[in-house]
Protein backbone atom coordinates (compact mmCIF):
# COMPACT_ATOMS: atom_id res chain seq x y z
CA UNK A 1 0.00 0.00 0.00
CA UNK A 2 2.48 2.25 0.77
CA UNK A 3 4.63 1.65 -2.71
CA UNK A 4 0.72 2.59 -4.29
CA UNK A 5 0.62 5.74 -2.06
CA UNK A 6 3.90 6.79 -3.42
CA UNK A 7 2.98 6.38 -7.11
CA UNK A 8 -0.32 6.82 -7.78
CA UNK A 9 -1.31 9.73 -10.04
CA UNK A 10 -4.57 11.57 -8.68
CA UNK A 11 -6.36 14.78 -8.72
CA UNK A 12 -5.71 17.47 -6.24
CA UNK A 13 -7.79 17.05 -3.20
CA UNK A 14 -7.29 20.60 -1.68
CA UNK A 15 -9.13 23.65 -2.64
CA UNK A 16 -6.55 24.49 -5.56
CA UNK A 17 -6.26 21.94 -8.57
CA UNK A 18 -2.66 20.27 -9.22
CA UNK A 19 -0.14 22.81 -10.43
CA UNK A 20 0.92 22.97 -14.18
CA UNK A 21 3.58 24.48 -15.87
CA UNK A 22 1.84 27.66 -16.52
CA UNK A 23 0.33 28.05 -12.93
CA UNK A 24 -3.16 30.02 -12.76
CA UNK A 25 -3.42 33.52 -11.71
CA UNK A 26 -3.03 33.94 -7.99
CA UNK A 27 -1.38 30.69 -7.72
CA UNK A 28 2.60 30.18 -6.64
CA UNK A 29 4.91 29.06 -9.16
CA UNK A 30 6.27 25.48 -9.13
CA UNK A 31 9.18 23.79 -9.78
CA UNK A 32 8.96 20.72 -12.00
CA UNK A 33 10.06 18.48 -8.51
CA UNK A 34 6.34 20.37 -6.94
CA UNK A 35 4.48 19.36 -9.96
CA UNK A 36 5.58 15.66 -10.03
CA UNK A 37 4.45 15.20 -6.39
CA UNK A 38 7.93 15.40 -5.00
CA UNK A 39 9.32 18.64 -3.53
CA UNK A 40 12.76 20.34 -3.96
CA UNK A 41 14.71 18.44 -0.82
CA UNK A 42 17.78 20.68 1.10
CA UNK A 43 20.71 18.24 1.26
CA UNK A 44 18.25 15.38 -0.90
CA UNK A 45 20.45 14.66 -4.24
CA UNK A 46 18.12 14.75 -6.82
CA UNK A 47 18.70 10.51 -7.46
CA UNK A 48 17.53 9.81 -4.70
CA UNK A 49 14.14 12.05 -4.14
CA UNK A 50 12.29 8.69 -4.81
CA UNK A 51 13.90 6.92 -2.26
CA UNK A 52 13.20 9.74 -0.24
CA UNK A 53 9.57 9.87 -0.66
CA UNK A 54 9.10 6.08 0.09
CA UNK A 55 11.19 6.80 3.48
CA UNK A 56 8.88 9.75 3.93
CA UNK A 57 5.95 7.67 4.14
CA UNK A 58 7.28 4.54 6.34
CA UNK A 59 8.29 7.25 8.83
CA UNK A 60 4.48 9.11 8.46
CA UNK A 61 3.00 5.61 8.59
CA UNK A 62 5.42 4.21 12.23
CA UNK A 63 4.92 7.86 13.54
CA UNK A 64 1.53 7.87 13.05
CA UNK A 65 1.37 4.11 15.27
CA UNK A 66 2.97 5.80 18.09
CA UNK A 67 0.70 9.07 18.62
CA UNK A 68 -1.85 7.38 20.87
CA UNK A 69 -0.53 3.83 23.01
CA UNK A 70 0.93 6.24 24.89
CA UNK A 71 -3.17 7.24 26.18
CA UNK A 72 -4.41 4.09 25.27
CA UNK A 73 -2.76 1.22 26.94
CA UNK A 74 -3.07 3.96 30.16
CA UNK A 75 -6.65 3.65 29.81
CA UNK A 76 -6.49 -0.25 29.47
CA UNK A 77 -5.07 -0.08 32.72
CA UNK A 78 -6.11 3.15 34.37
CA UNK A 79 -7.37 0.78 37.84
CA UNK A 80 -3.96 -0.47 38.22
CA UNK A 81 -2.22 2.86 37.83
CA UNK A 82 -4.35 4.52 40.34
CA UNK A 83 -4.09 1.58 43.04
CA UNK A 84 -0.60 1.37 42.17
CA UNK A 85 0.20 4.94 42.85
CA UNK A 86 -2.63 5.60 45.42
CA UNK A 87 -4.58 7.89 42.76
CA UNK A 88 -8.32 9.28 43.51
CA UNK A 89 -10.98 9.72 40.91
CA UNK A 90 -10.66 13.30 40.58
CA UNK A 91 -6.74 12.80 40.39
CA UNK A 92 -7.09 10.32 37.65
CA UNK A 93 -9.23 12.74 36.00
CA UNK A 94 -6.29 15.00 36.27
CA UNK A 95 -4.25 12.14 34.53
CA UNK A 96 -6.56 11.93 31.46
CA UNK A 97 -6.66 15.94 31.06
CA UNK A 98 -2.69 15.92 30.84
CA UNK A 99 -2.91 14.49 27.05
CA UNK A 100 -5.18 17.90 25.59
CA UNK A 101 -2.60 20.24 28.23
CA UNK A 102 0.54 19.16 26.95
CA UNK A 103 -1.23 19.09 23.15
CA UNK A 104 -2.08 22.68 23.34
CA UNK A 105 1.64 23.91 25.12
CA UNK A 106 4.03 22.08 23.31
CA UNK A 107 2.02 21.76 20.16
CA UNK A 108 1.72 25.61 19.74
CA UNK A 109 5.59 25.62 19.42
CA UNK A 110 5.86 22.94 16.72
CA UNK A 111 5.84 25.42 13.75
CA UNK A 112 9.07 27.67 15.44
CA UNK A 113 11.02 24.66 16.22
CA UNK A 114 10.20 23.12 12.51
CA UNK A 115 11.37 26.39 11.35
CA UNK A 116 14.49 26.73 13.46
CA UNK A 117 15.45 22.83 12.83
CA UNK A 118 13.45 21.24 9.63
CA UNK A 119 10.32 19.37 10.15
CA UNK A 120 12.10 16.22 9.78
CA UNK A 121 14.66 17.23 13.06
CA UNK A 122 11.69 18.10 14.85
CA UNK A 123 9.56 14.58 14.15
CA UNK A 124 12.73 12.50 14.50
CA UNK A 125 13.15 14.34 18.22
CA UNK A 126 9.59 13.83 19.04
CA UNK A 127 9.80 9.97 18.56
CA UNK A 128 12.79 10.18 20.71
CA UNK A 129 10.95 12.01 23.47
CA UNK A 130 8.06 9.57 23.57
CA UNK A 131 10.60 6.62 23.50
CA UNK A 132 11.94 7.97 26.95
CA UNK A 133 9.29 9.46 28.16
CA UNK A 134 7.03 5.77 27.90
CA UNK A 135 9.97 4.17 29.47
CA UNK A 136 10.65 6.67 32.15
CA UNK A 137 7.04 6.61 33.24
CA UNK A 138 6.08 3.19 34.81
CA UNK A 139 9.30 2.92 36.88
CA UNK A 140 9.12 6.78 38.32
CA UNK A 141 8.13 5.36 41.72
CA UNK A 142 5.26 8.67 42.05
CA UNK A 143 2.51 10.32 40.57
CA UNK A 144 4.45 13.27 40.02
CA UNK A 145 7.32 11.43 38.32
CA UNK A 146 4.63 9.28 36.68
CA UNK A 147 2.78 13.01 34.96
CA UNK A 148 6.27 14.17 34.47
CA UNK A 149 7.82 11.50 32.33
CA UNK A 150 3.97 11.12 30.97
CA UNK A 151 4.50 15.06 29.71
CA UNK A 152 7.48 13.67 28.46
CA UNK A 153 6.16 11.22 25.89
CA UNK A 154 2.95 13.90 25.29
CA UNK A 155 5.27 16.88 24.54
CA UNK A 156 7.20 14.25 21.19
CA UNK A 157 3.56 13.37 20.41
CA UNK A 158 2.45 17.21 20.28
CA UNK A 159 4.83 18.41 18.19
CA UNK A 160 4.52 15.47 15.49
CA UNK A 161 0.53 15.96 15.96
CA UNK A 162 1.29 19.56 14.35
CA UNK A 163 3.61 18.89 11.92
CA UNK A 164 1.96 15.52 10.22
CA UNK A 165 -0.39 17.71 8.04
CA UNK A 166 2.64 19.70 7.17
CA UNK A 167 5.02 17.37 5.97
CA UNK A 168 1.91 15.54 4.14
CA UNK A 169 0.64 19.19 2.49
CA UNK A 170 4.49 19.97 1.36
CA UNK A 171 5.59 15.72 0.09
CA UNK A 172 2.37 15.14 -1.39
CA UNK A 173 0.30 18.60 -2.24
CA UNK A 174 -2.02 16.65 -5.06
CA UNK A 175 -2.79 13.25 -2.82
CA UNK A 176 -3.66 15.58 0.91
CA UNK A 177 -6.70 12.98 1.24
CA UNK A 178 -4.87 9.80 0.34
CA UNK A 179 -2.18 10.56 2.79
CA UNK A 180 -3.87 11.40 5.55
CA UNK A 181 -5.96 8.88 5.59
CA UNK A 182 -3.15 6.13 5.35
CA UNK A 183 -1.70 8.46 8.39
CA UNK A 184 -4.84 8.14 10.38
CA UNK A 185 -5.17 4.91 9.55
CA UNK A 186 -2.37 4.07 11.28
CA UNK A 187 -2.90 5.67 13.90
CA UNK A 188 -6.10 4.18 14.43
CA UNK A 189 -4.13 0.66 14.54
CA UNK A 190 -1.92 1.89 16.88
CA UNK A 191 -4.84 3.54 19.25
CA UNK A 192 -6.65 0.21 18.83
CA UNK A 193 -3.71 -2.10 19.06
CA UNK A 194 -2.58 -0.76 22.25
CA UNK A 195 -6.23 -0.92 23.83
CA UNK A 196 -6.59 -4.34 22.52
CA UNK A 197 -3.47 -6.05 23.42
CA UNK A 198 -1.73 -4.07 26.91
CA UNK A 199 -4.03 -6.20 29.37
CA UNK A 200 -3.00 -9.23 27.68
CA UNK A 201 0.32 -8.65 27.02
CA UNK A 202 0.46 -7.28 31.07
CA UNK A 203 -0.63 -10.96 31.95
CA UNK A 204 1.77 -12.44 29.89
CA UNK A 205 4.52 -10.45 31.14
CA UNK A 206 4.30 -11.15 34.70
CA UNK A 207 1.20 -9.20 35.93
CA UNK A 208 3.35 -6.08 36.22
CA UNK A 209 1.47 -2.76 34.80
CA UNK A 210 4.73 -1.46 35.09
CA UNK A 211 5.97 -4.18 32.25
CA UNK A 212 2.73 -3.67 30.57
CA UNK A 213 2.76 0.06 30.41
CA UNK A 214 7.03 0.04 29.29
CA UNK A 215 6.61 -1.83 26.56
CA UNK A 216 5.05 0.32 23.94
CA UNK A 217 8.36 2.16 24.17
CA UNK A 218 9.89 -0.36 21.95
CA UNK A 219 7.54 0.66 18.93
CA UNK A 220 8.32 4.22 19.44
CA UNK A 221 12.20 3.42 18.96
CA UNK A 222 11.67 1.94 15.75
CA UNK A 223 9.82 5.00 14.50
CA UNK A 224 12.64 7.48 15.27
CA UNK A 225 14.83 5.62 12.73
CA UNK A 226 12.96 6.85 9.49
CA UNK A 227 13.63 10.43 10.43
CA UNK A 228 17.32 10.10 11.07
CA UNK A 229 18.65 10.79 7.42
CA UNK A 230 15.69 13.62 6.70
CA UNK A 231 17.06 15.43 9.43
CA UNK A 232 18.67 17.86 7.10
CA UNK A 233 15.49 18.69 5.43
CA UNK A 234 14.34 22.59 5.50
CA UNK A 235 11.11 22.24 3.84
CA UNK A 236 9.77 25.78 2.40
CA UNK A 237 6.62 25.39 3.84
CA UNK A 238 8.36 26.08 7.48
CA UNK A 239 11.67 27.66 6.45
CA UNK A 240 12.50 31.37 7.99
CA UNK A 241 12.41 32.30 4.38
CA UNK A 242 9.05 32.40 2.31
CA UNK A 243 9.07 29.78 -0.72
CA UNK A 244 8.71 31.44 -4.32
CA UNK A 245 5.45 33.24 -5.11
CA UNK A 246 5.01 33.84 -1.34
CA UNK A 247 7.01 36.42 -0.41
CA UNK A 248 5.29 39.32 -1.25
CA UNK A 249 1.77 38.04 0.13
CA UNK A 250 0.97 39.49 3.48
CA UNK A 251 1.16 37.54 6.77
CA UNK A 252 -1.83 35.33 7.71
CA UNK A 253 -3.68 36.81 10.29
CA UNK A 254 -5.24 33.08 11.29
CA UNK A 255 -7.45 34.48 14.24
CA UNK A 256 -9.01 36.88 11.63
CA UNK A 257 -10.77 34.02 9.68
CA UNK A 258 -14.12 32.49 11.65
CA UNK A 259 -13.47 29.05 9.66
CA UNK A 260 -9.88 28.90 11.54
CA UNK A 261 -12.10 29.30 14.85
CA UNK A 262 -14.53 27.08 13.46
CA UNK A 263 -12.38 24.37 13.19
CA UNK A 264 -10.54 24.86 16.22
CA UNK A 265 -13.57 24.45 18.17
CA UNK A 266 -14.52 21.00 16.16
CA UNK A 267 -11.20 20.35 16.79
CA UNK A 268 -11.52 21.21 20.52
CA UNK A 269 -14.67 19.19 21.07
CA UNK A 270 -13.68 16.07 18.97
CA UNK A 271 -10.68 15.74 21.10
CA UNK A 272 -12.77 16.31 24.30
CA UNK A 273 -14.73 13.07 23.28
CA UNK A 274 -11.81 11.26 22.25
CA UNK A 275 -10.00 11.73 25.42
CA UNK A 276 -12.65 11.11 27.82
CA UNK A 277 -13.27 7.85 25.36
CA UNK A 278 -9.78 6.79 25.65
CA UNK A 279 -9.25 7.68 29.49
CA UNK A 280 -12.37 6.56 30.86
CA UNK A 281 -14.57 4.08 28.89
CA UNK A 282 -12.90 0.67 29.56
CA UNK A 283 -13.69 1.76 33.53
CA UNK A 284 -17.64 2.42 32.26
CA UNK A 285 -17.96 -0.82 30.82
CA UNK A 286 -15.89 -2.74 34.06
CA UNK A 287 -17.81 -0.58 36.85
CA UNK A 288 -20.99 -2.17 34.59
CA UNK A 289 -19.50 -5.25 35.67
CA UNK A 290 -17.23 -6.45 32.07
CA UNK A 291 -14.60 -8.48 33.00
CA UNK A 292 -10.97 -5.96 32.32
CA UNK A 293 -10.11 -8.34 29.44
CA UNK A 294 -13.21 -7.66 27.93
CA UNK A 295 -13.63 -4.17 28.38
CA UNK A 296 -9.68 -3.65 27.00
CA UNK A 297 -11.33 -5.32 23.80
CA UNK A 298 -14.19 -3.11 23.57
CA UNK A 299 -11.97 -0.15 24.12
CA UNK A 300 -9.95 -1.80 21.01
CA UNK A 301 -13.31 -2.14 18.94
CA UNK A 302 -13.67 1.55 19.30
CA UNK A 303 -10.29 2.54 18.15
CA UNK A 304 -10.25 0.13 15.54
CA UNK A 305 -12.91 1.32 13.60
CA UNK A 306 -11.08 3.92 13.00
CA UNK A 307 -8.83 1.72 11.14
CA UNK A 308 -10.80 1.49 8.12
CA UNK A 309 -12.95 4.86 8.50
CA UNK A 310 -10.15 7.11 8.75
CA UNK A 311 -8.94 5.68 4.97
CA UNK A 312 -12.59 6.48 3.70
CA UNK A 313 -13.30 9.63 5.18
CA UNK A 314 -10.50 11.61 3.89
CA UNK A 315 -11.08 10.75 0.53
CA UNK A 316 -14.58 11.14 0.55
CA UNK A 317 -14.53 14.48 2.46
CA UNK A 318 -12.07 15.93 -0.52
CA UNK A 319 -14.62 14.91 -2.76
CA UNK A 320 -17.33 16.95 -1.28
CA UNK A 321 -17.46 20.77 -1.77
CA UNK A 322 -19.23 20.97 1.91
CA UNK A 323 -17.98 18.53 4.83
CA UNK A 324 -21.51 19.02 6.59
CA UNK A 325 -22.91 16.19 6.20
CA UNK A 326 -19.91 13.38 6.97
CA UNK A 327 -20.26 15.74 10.49
CA UNK A 328 -23.84 15.46 11.41
CA UNK A 329 -23.37 11.73 10.73
CA UNK A 330 -20.50 10.88 12.95
CA UNK A 331 -22.10 13.36 15.57
CA UNK A 332 -25.11 11.34 14.56
CA UNK A 333 -23.43 7.77 16.07
CA UNK A 334 -21.91 9.46 18.94
CA UNK A 335 -25.32 10.55 20.17
CA UNK A 336 -26.79 6.79 19.74
CA UNK A 337 -23.51 5.57 21.30
CA UNK A 338 -23.80 7.79 24.50
CA UNK A 339 -27.85 7.03 25.25
CA UNK A 340 -26.44 3.26 24.91
CA UNK A 341 -23.86 3.92 27.54
CA UNK A 342 -26.78 5.47 29.70
CA UNK A 343 -29.45 2.82 29.30
CA UNK A 344 -27.85 -0.32 28.82
CA UNK A 345 -23.95 -0.52 29.19
CA UNK A 346 -23.41 -3.94 29.56
CA UNK A 347 -26.18 -5.62 27.66
CA UNK A 348 -25.33 -3.65 24.24
CA UNK A 349 -21.60 -3.27 24.71
CA UNK A 350 -20.28 -4.15 21.36
CA UNK A 351 -22.83 -1.78 19.88
CA UNK A 352 -21.95 1.02 21.60
CA UNK A 353 -18.53 0.95 21.01
CA UNK A 354 -18.99 0.44 17.59
CA UNK A 355 -21.14 3.45 17.49
CA UNK A 356 -18.34 5.50 19.14
CA UNK A 357 -15.95 3.94 16.86
CA UNK A 358 -17.48 6.04 14.43
CA UNK A 359 -17.88 9.32 15.88
CA UNK A 360 -14.37 9.00 17.31
CA UNK A 361 -13.55 9.35 13.66
CA UNK A 362 -14.40 13.27 13.82
CA UNK A 363 -10.15 13.44 14.05
CA UNK A 364 -8.99 12.28 10.39
CA UNK A 365 -12.13 14.43 8.65
CA UNK A 366 -10.57 17.57 11.44
CA UNK A 367 -7.24 16.63 9.89
CA UNK A 368 -8.37 16.64 6.12
CA UNK A 369 -10.18 19.77 6.85
CA UNK A 370 -6.83 21.43 8.02
CA UNK A 371 -5.20 20.20 4.77
CA UNK A 372 -8.55 21.90 2.77
CA UNK A 373 -9.08 25.18 4.36
CA UNK A 374 -5.39 26.84 3.59
CA UNK A 375 -3.84 27.28 -0.09
CA UNK A 376 -0.11 26.71 0.53
CA UNK A 377 1.87 24.76 2.78
CA UNK A 378 2.83 28.16 5.48
CA UNK A 379 -0.96 28.53 5.67
CA UNK A 380 -1.09 24.49 6.89
CA UNK A 381 1.40 24.95 8.82
CA UNK A 382 -0.32 27.86 10.86
CA UNK A 383 -3.56 26.86 10.81
CA UNK A 384 -2.71 23.77 12.00
CA UNK A 385 -0.61 25.07 15.08
CA UNK A 386 -3.50 27.28 15.68
CA UNK A 387 -6.35 24.67 15.30
CA UNK A 388 -4.78 21.75 17.62
CA UNK A 389 -3.54 24.46 20.34
CA UNK A 390 -7.00 26.36 20.68
CA UNK A 391 -8.58 23.28 20.35
CA UNK A 392 -6.77 21.01 22.74
CA UNK A 393 -6.86 23.76 25.16
CA UNK A 394 -10.56 23.96 24.42
CA UNK A 395 -10.73 20.03 25.56
CA UNK A 396 -8.67 19.91 28.87
CA UNK A 397 -11.71 20.38 31.51
CA UNK A 398 -13.71 17.46 29.82
CA UNK A 399 -12.10 14.53 31.01
CA UNK A 400 -11.13 16.19 34.54
CA UNK A 401 -14.48 16.89 34.65
CA UNK A 402 -16.09 13.54 33.95
CA UNK A 403 -13.39 12.18 36.88
CA UNK A 404 -15.11 14.81 39.49
CA UNK A 405 -18.53 13.80 38.11
CA UNK A 406 -17.32 9.79 38.46
CA UNK A 407 -16.20 10.54 41.78
CA UNK A 408 -18.92 12.56 43.54
CA UNK A 409 -22.08 10.97 42.28
CA UNK A 410 -20.87 8.06 42.18
CA UNK A 411 -21.86 6.84 38.83
CA UNK A 412 -21.66 7.32 35.19
CA UNK A 413 -25.00 9.05 34.67
CA UNK A 414 -23.74 12.84 34.52
CA UNK A 415 -20.70 11.97 33.10
CA UNK A 416 -22.52 10.62 30.31
CA UNK A 417 -24.53 13.01 29.91
CA UNK A 418 -22.14 15.65 29.80
CA UNK A 419 -20.52 13.49 26.64
CA UNK A 420 -23.76 13.96 25.03
CA UNK A 421 -24.74 17.52 25.12
CA UNK A 422 -20.80 18.34 24.08
CA UNK A 423 -21.79 16.78 20.81
CA UNK A 424 -24.20 19.29 19.65
CA UNK A 425 -22.25 22.35 19.30
CA UNK A 426 -19.44 19.95 18.07
CA UNK A 427 -21.89 18.89 15.38
CA UNK A 428 -22.55 22.76 14.62
CA UNK A 429 -19.48 24.04 14.43
CA UNK A 430 -18.20 20.90 12.25
CA UNK A 431 -20.83 22.41 9.98
CA UNK A 432 -19.55 25.97 9.44
CA UNK A 433 -15.68 24.16 9.19
CA UNK A 434 -17.13 22.12 6.35
CA UNK A 435 -17.48 25.61 4.48
CA UNK A 436 -15.62 25.63 1.02
CA UNK A 437 -13.29 28.69 1.67
CA UNK A 438 -10.17 29.03 2.81
CA UNK A 439 -8.20 31.18 5.69
CA UNK A 440 -6.12 33.38 3.93
CA UNK A 441 -9.50 34.38 1.41
CA UNK A 442 -10.70 35.12 5.18
CA UNK A 443 -7.88 36.80 6.32
CA UNK A 444 -7.45 39.41 4.28
CA UNK A 445 -10.96 40.93 3.75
Amino acid sequence: MMSLMVSEETRTVTSTTVRSSAPAVGESPASMSDVAGVPDVAGVPDGTRAWATRLVVVGIVLSALNLRPAITSLGALLEEVRDGLGMSGSLAGVLTSVPPLCFAVFGAMAPRLARRFGPGAVVCAGMAAITAGLLIRPYAGSTAGFLAASALALMGIAVSNVLMPVIVKRWFPDRVGSMTGLYSMALALGTSAAAAVTVPMTETLGGSWQTGLAVWAGLAAVAVLPWIPLVRDRGPAVTQEPARGERHQPALRITRSRTAWALAVFFGLQATAAYITMGWMAQIFRDAGVPAGTAGLLLAVTMVMGVPLAFVIPRLATRLPHQGPIVLALGACGLAGYAGLYFAPAGGAWAWALLLGVSNCAFPLALTMVGMRARTGAGVAQLSAFAQSTGYLISIPGPLLVGVLYQHSGGWGLPIALMAALMVPQMAVGLLAGRDRTVEEEAAR
